[in-house]
């Protein structure tokens, strides 16, 4: 079976190079999106095809939804899903915010086609691309996080549902005491887990009791 990439960005010059990316190596351009909207459809009909992407290349600045956001949501719904991230910007904060929220690497638009098949190997492989002058950065912003109190490692809604979780609630009852949509609670969820380290929600509430927050 080969290996099946999504690629997703707004521009169809890009996307275009990137199909050759993938072509010189023999990896399987499967789907092409030009906004978030597009993406979340794809990866849901993917998934029920039981015809899963292996890759998703994502632009970090996708109408519709930005990537960021897009990134978090398939974390949380597709967390064995890699996602290499890609920018035209040169500013390093946003390589490591993606790597912060569980990007498989970031790439800069930049690069040339060696740079990109590298990556792409990288990741597919199971490995982390992280340019060279990210890695400091990087060790720092997650050593700082990592010391950080989970308030303030999380979003305020983010805080909400953990404190309704800790306390027995379940997602559903949180959804309608929050007025948020069950599978918004649900992702909110799994973004706690991975940010505390716990796989269940009764390690959740250890946690919570241990750190003295309820």
């Amino acid at each position: 079976m080969s290996t099946r990439v999504m690629l997703c960005d707004d521009h169809p010059l890009l996307r275009q190079a990137l199909r050759r990316v993938l072509d010189e190596i023999g990896v399987e351009t499967a789907a092409e999106a030009a906004d978030g909207a597009e993406v979340l459809r794809l990866v849901d009909a993917a998934a029920e095809s039981g015809r899963r992407f292996d890759l998703v290349l994502m632009d970090i600045e996708m109408p519709y939804r930005a990537g960021l956001d897009l990134l978090r949501r398939l974390r949380g719904e597709s967390p064995r899903l890699p996602v290499l991230m890609l920018s035209a910007f040169p500013d390093k904060q946003y390589a490591v915010r993606s790597l912060k929220l569980g990007a498989a690497g970031c790439l800069s638009k930049g690069a040339d086609g060696a740079q990109f098949q590298q990556a792409i190997r990288t990741v597919l492989a199971g490995g982390l691309h992280i340019p060279p002058d990210v890695g400091a950065q990087l060790d720092g912003a997650l050593a700082r996080r990592g010391r950080a109190p989970l308030r303030e490692r999380v979003s305020p809604r983010e805080y909400e549902v953990f404190r309704l979780l800790a306390s027995g609630r379940t997602v559903a009852e949180i959804a309608g005491l929050l007025h948020m949509a069950v599978a918004e609670v649900a992702q909110c969820r799994a973004q706690l887990l991975e940010a505390t380290g716990v796989r269940n929600d009764v390690e959740l509430t250890l946690y919570a009791v241990r750190e003295e927050m309820v």
